[in-house]
């Protein structure tokens, strides 16, 4: 799976996150003050970008921005030099656009195609990193405000008998294609509730907690299309901070033909062989997103035997 995991969006990241640095104020405070120091301005879970794709801040610029920035947070090292992130969700949008010397907020997601992997899987680090921030002001034991440390990797509740240690959460999901058992080949795919119609992607779900990923594969399968599978096969993994997933791929073998849908969560779901899955490609119909570890699923089937 190596090959796809260099192809997935937001894997193939090329900073060294340097974890020992974030324990040490005085060495954040040199390094902000490092005149070669990056410094990527984010809106609201959106990049702020210029003429030339996301905006990379130094020197007397970045000081301003962070005066006003709501969390500064250190993302690594890229070579020798430090890449921090920081969040001017407090201020409208056109002033934490006009203040970074950029042109518009965008998501991250709408500009893949067009960034270096290295820089895409940065920014959607900030982008993860410092939504949680904003949502983890307070702690969830004793109500007490939490504040940053750890070069923003962590937070520390402020209540005198709590002390409570916050860590960025990670909220695990798979992601799976099902074969169905014999031949020809075939793939489930599904309709899911509120997508358009005739809009099929693989299956996928959370992990629950006590539960394996593999035991969340064969659970999601039965509950949301009613199909028992064996052969759970892990695939490949892919960053997914929006605002804090991590997928993770797999592919399965059910153990009949039949579908049962929840109705719910999944609409409609059916069979494709190949032939079908390239005669919809051909039409101009997407194999899902294409940033998205699904769509490398599909292509990895497509590519095998019929």
């Amino acid at each position: 799976m190596d090959t796809a995991e260099r192809a997935l969006a937001y894997a193939g990241g090329r900073l060294d996150r340097a974890g020992p640095l974030r324990t040490d104020p005085s060495r954040m405070n040199a390094l902000l003050a490092e005149p070669t120091t990056v410094v990527l301005p984010m809106w609201r879970d959106r990049c702020l970008v210029d003429g030339d794709g996301p905006v990379r801040l130094t020197a007397d610029r970045a000081s301003l921005v962070r005066s006003a920035a709501g969390e500064t947070v250190f993302l690594g090292l890229d070579g020798d030099v430090a890449v921090f992130a920081v969040d001017l969700s407090a201020l409208p949008e056109r002033s934490a656009v006009e203040m970074a010397g950029a042109v518009r907020a965008v998501d991250v997601r709408a500009l893949v195609g067009r960034l270096d992997p290295g820089e895409a899987a940065a920014q959607a680090y900030a982008r993860g990193l410092l939504h949680w921030h904003r949502q983890q002001r307070f702690c969830g034991t004793c109500g007490a405000p939490a504040v940053a440390g750890g070069g923003g990797h962590l937070r520390t509740c402020t209540g005198g008998d709590c002390g409570r240690l916050l860590f960025p959460r990670i909220e695990p999901a798979i992601i799976v294609l099902v074969e169905a058992p014999g031949s020809p080949g075939r793939c489930l795919l599904a309709r899911h509730a509120g997508a358009a119609e005739d809009a099929f992607s693989t299956l996928a779900g959370f992990v629950e907690v006590g539960e394996s990923l593999e035991d969340a594969v064969r659970r999601e399968m039965a509950e949301e299309a009613g199909v028992t599978v064996t052969d759970v096969t892990y695939q490949g993994s892919q960053a997914w901070p929006f605002p804090a997933g991590l997928m993770v791929g797999f592919r399965a073998t059910a153990t009949s033909d039949e579908v049962r849908v929840d109705g719910e969560e999944l609409l409609e779901a059916r069979w494709f062989t190949r032939a079908e899955l390239r005669e919809r490609v051909a039409g101009g119909r997407s194999l899902g997103r294409l940033d998205a570890i699904d769509h490398r699923l599909l292509e990895d089937w497509l590519a095998g035997d019929s």
